[in-house]
């Protein structure tokens, strides 16, 4: 499992903002602090309640705004089976990929991404693609034993 360096990675999400001129505001920069921080996919609900102040959850909206921003950046992604959101592992140097693939560990719930450089399939005459995931499921090296 690689280990995160997450003041890098937030420095790094600062300055993909600037460049596209995005504001990565503190409730969307705490929310990615969050989710780097996080073992495991971060479901909504738990980020609500850790973005909240005085014990009280934020408010689903303050949630919902900076995961979209977040995933609209491609900061994170969303693993769809689990509505739960993970780290995007990519440096977003070089952002150009048709989406992520994402292994995920039945097991411990970790996950692992790769990102994949073709256009997924052969869409539909006319299908516009705006985004695509890959999720697959079964347990990572560590659970299986390798």
């Amino acid at each position: 499992m690689a280990v995160r360096n997450i003041d890098r990675d937030l420095k790094t999400a600062a300055r993909v903002c600037a460049e596209r001129g995005e504001r990565l505001t503190d409730t969307r920069e705490r929310a990615l602090r969050l989710i780097l921080e996080a073992e495991q996919p971060l479901k909504a609900y738990d980020l609500m309640n850790l973005l909240g102040e005085e014990g009280k959850p934020a408010k689903p909206p303050t949630a919902y705004r900076a995961l979209d921003f977040l995933t609209r950046l491609g900061f994170v992604h969303r693993v769809e089976t689990l509505n739960a959101y993970v780290p995007c592992l990519d440096s977003h140097d070089d952002h150009d990929c048709a989406g992520p693939e994402l292994y995920i560990c039945e097991a411990c719930g970790h996950v692992d991404e790769r990102h994949r450089h073709e256009r997924p399939g052969n869409p539909p005459k006319g299908f516009q693609l705006d985004r695509s995931v890959v999720e697959h499921y079964g347990r990572c090296a560590a659970c299986a034993g390798a």
